[in-house]
């Protein structure tokens, strides 16, 4: 750069010719949507008027979906408690016939024999008590 005046840059300045370029403006088509929305039926005032409906409607469409999700989960959980009440069933099914199968005679007698006590192989005899007359 050189060392210039003032004035010559200021005049250098004005004598270019801005040309600014308008970008076209762009027309919105003359369809049923655009007539329907700008002309006709729904206007910004009757918009504004009908937001607080928009907003209760919005509102009871999401308790909706909140109420189905909770009677959903609800569903899920009442399967869940059933699998586990019959799985507690055969549980108690097979504990029942467990202990049916290890209180029968020859079980018990097989548990009883590592403890030392056996079971008896002579009959039982029947104790009498033999009165004595006295002669008096």
């Amino acid at each position: 750069m050189t060392n210039r005046l003032r004035t010559e840059i200021q005049e250098e300045e004005g004598d270019e010719n801005l040309i600014v370029e308008e970008k076209p403006v762009r027309e919105i088509p003359d369809n049923f949507f655009t007539q329907f929305f700008t002309k006709g039926f729904i206007t910004t005032e009757r918009a504004t008027n009908a937001l607080p409906f928009i907003l209760y409607l919005a509102l009871l469409g999401m308790l909706y979906i909140g109420n189905m999700h909770l009677a959903e989960k609800t569903i899920r959980d009442i399967d869940d408690l059933n699998k586990e009440v019959k799985e507690r069933g055969w549980d108690y099914k097979t504990a029942k016939a467990d202990m049916a199968f290890k209180s029968t005679l020859t079980e018990v007698a097989k548990r009883a024999d590592t403890l030392g006590v056996r079971q008896s192989v002579e009959p039982p005899q029947k104790i009498t008590v033999k009165e004595e007359q006295d002669g008096n």
